[in-house]
């Protein structure tokens, strides 16, 4: 497997397929200088093979202080109550994603990874439209995406003067049993392409950089699905 990398200055890529495991999503980091803040955890078998990862980028596991839940599918939740055991971070979701993430069922899509889900209590619980979290001397906006779940959120940092969008799973798919609704993830699309992102760094296919390729990124899937 390859290593973590660097994306831009304070953020990395610390999980994903051909780092930590095919079943994962993308999973970021982000140095916030006083902690580090973590967005999504992986289905969950390659969460001792993260934190080697981390530590190769220079960085002490411990010091992860926050872990967003971008929404409640396995691949990206699946292995967060193991992380908030090895290091005692606080964890945030939407309110509409909380029952699933908190309790389980076959909302998680763990059925489809042949995988139990291990769930883990939501310390910070994300209501309304935005939210706006302060950690080191960073301002973190999560923003209410819904459409690929109810409670999907995607996370807004400003870095360097740039500005980075962590969009994960801007791509669908949807499906009933998980409470997609296409209608909305439209709506949801629209309001991330408002934000001029410099960067997207996406929850399965990666980063898109520069705003003409984050654009073109989000209009391909909106055209696709129209």
């Amino acid at each position: 497997m390859k290593g973590g990398y660097r994306i831009c200055e304070r953020v990395y890529a610390v999980g994903g397929e051909g780092i930590t495991g095919s079943g994962d999503c993308c999973i970021y980091l982000v140095d916030c200088g006083d902690g580090l803040l973590l967005i999504d955890s992986g289905l969950g078998m390659g969460v001792e093979r993260m934190m080697e990862v981390i530590r190769s980028l220079g960085f002490d596991p411990p010091s992860i202080r926050m872990l967003i839940l971008t929404h409640s599918h396995i691949d990206h939740i699946g292995g967060a109550k193991r992380i908030k055991d090895l290091t005692n971070c606080e964890v945030v979701a939407h309110e509409l994603d909380l029952q699933v993430i908190e309790h389980g069922g076959a909302r998680t899509g763990a059925g489809l990874y042949g995988v139990r889900y291990d769930p883990v209590k939501v310390d910070r619980v994300i209501e309304g439209e935005t939210e706006r979290i302060e950690l080191g001397d960073l301002e973190i906006d999560c923003i209410h995406t819904p459409g690929h779940t109810p409670g999907s959120i995607s996370v807004l940092v400003e870095v360097e003067k740039q500005r980075v969008l962590f969009g994960q799973d801007i791509h669908g798919p949807f499906a009933p049993e998980w409470g997609s609704d296409i209608t909305i993830w439209r709506e949801s699309m629209e309001k991330l392409l408002g934000l001029g992102a410099d960067i997207l760094c996406e929850g399965h296919f990666g980063v898109f950089r520069g705003k003409d390729e984050v654009r073109r990124y989000i209009e391909g899937y909106l055209d696709y699905y129209s």
